[in-house]
C-alpha cells in the first residue's frame, strides 16, 4: 500500500528587490529536473483575483485596502492554496504590506492556521543590491526609498517571520541570494525543506 505523502507548503518571502523571484524560478528548475512535482503560487496574486471582483486595479492597490479588506482577502487566498496537492507547493509572498496604518503581516496567525506551513523561506540580500535592483525595476509603481529604509524593512521581516516560526512550530531559515550566486542560493533552500 502507497503512502499519501501530505504536500509541502513552503513560505518564501523577501522585500522587493532580494531577488526572490528569481530565486523561486531556480529552485523550481532544479526540482523539476529532479521530477518533483512543483507549483508556485503569488499569494499577493490571489488575493489580486478576489479583490479584482471589487474594483481593485493592481496589487498596489492591495496594500491601499482597509484592514477589514485585507484580512478578508487573505482568508481567501489561504484557503484556495491550502486546497493545492503538488508535492512541494511555493507560496511567495512578503512578511508585511507597508500601508497607511504602518507594516501589516502578510503571515498573520489565522492564515498560517489555514495554509499550515511546513518551512519559512526568507531571501534577504545586501541592501545596497536591493537598492540597485529596485531603482532599475519599472515593472511596478514603487515608493521611493532610501537604503535605511531598506534595511529597516529587512529587519521587519526578519522579526515578523521569527514569530510566524514560533507560532506555526515551523522551521525558518534565511538565505542570503547574492549576486551571481543563484546556484547556491537554490541548493540551501532545497536542502532546508528537505527535497
Amino acid at each position: 500500500m502507497r503512502c499519501l505523502v501530505e504536500s509541502k507548503k513552503v513560505v518564501m518571502v523577501g522585500i522587493p528587490g532580494v531577488g526572490k523571484t528569481t530565486l523561486v524560478s531556480k529552485i523550481v528548475e532544479i526540482l523539476n529536473g529532479k521530477n518533483k512535482s512543483v507549483k508556485v503560487v503569488s499569494f499577493g496574486t490571489v488575493m489580486l483575483e478576489e479583490a479584482k471582483k471589487n474594483g481593485c486595479k493592481d496589487r498596489d492597490d492591495l496594500r491601499k485596502l482597509t484592514t477589514e479588506e485585507q484580512q478578508k482577502l487573505q482568508r481567501i487566498a489561504g484557503e484556495k492554496i491550502a486546497a493545492m496537492n503538488e508535492d512541494l507547493v511555493i507560496i511567495d509572498t512578503h512578511a508585511f504590506i507597508v500601508t497607511p496604518a504602518g507594516f501589516y503581516p502578510g503571515l498573520p496567525d489565522y492564515v498560517m492556521k489555514i495554509i499550515k506551513p511546513s518551512n519559512f523561506i526568507t531571501v534577504s540580500a545586501r541592501p545596497e543590491e536591493i537598492y540597485n535592483r529596485r531603482m532599475k525595476d519599472d515593472t511596478r509603481n514603487r515608493d521611493i526609498i532610501s537604503i535605511d529604509a531598506i534595511k529597516k524593512e529587512l529587519s521587519v521581516q526578519e522579526s515578523m517571520v521569527s514569530a510566524c516560526s514560533v507560532l506555526s512550530g515551523s522551521p525558518m531559515m534565511t538565505v542570503l541570494n547574492r549576486e551571481g550566486k543563484i546556484e547556491e542560493a537554490a541548493e540551501t533552500v532545497i536542502n532546508a525543506i528537505g527535497l
